[in-house]
């Protein structure tokens, strides 16, 4: 049995589950929905998925980045007239 490293809970997998994984698979939480990957096999240990925080953030990074040039576009039409 394993727990998660982001809620302390107990992760239950099942024995054909542990049979198929391997070092890196990754793994949600039942209870905290977490994403995490798998850090050993023996003993079973998860942690949490960086490359899951990595990819939120970089989305965060575009949506910023596409509202700022949204804004730079409405600036830019602001001073235009139709004639």
């Amino acid at each position: 049995m394993a727990t998660c490293p982001e809620c302390d809970a107990e992760l239950e997998v099942d024995s054909d589950d542990l049979e198929e994984m391997e070092v890196g698979d990754p793994w949600d939480c039942d209870s905290c929905g977490s994403r995490l990957r798998v850090a050993s096999l023996d003993p079973l240990e998860f942690d949490a998925d960086e490359e899951d925080e990595d990819d939120e953030d970089r989305d965060e990074d575009e949506d910023a980045d596409a509202d700022l040039d949204e804004l730079e576009d409405d600036e830019d039409d602001e001073g235009e007239w139709d004639e």
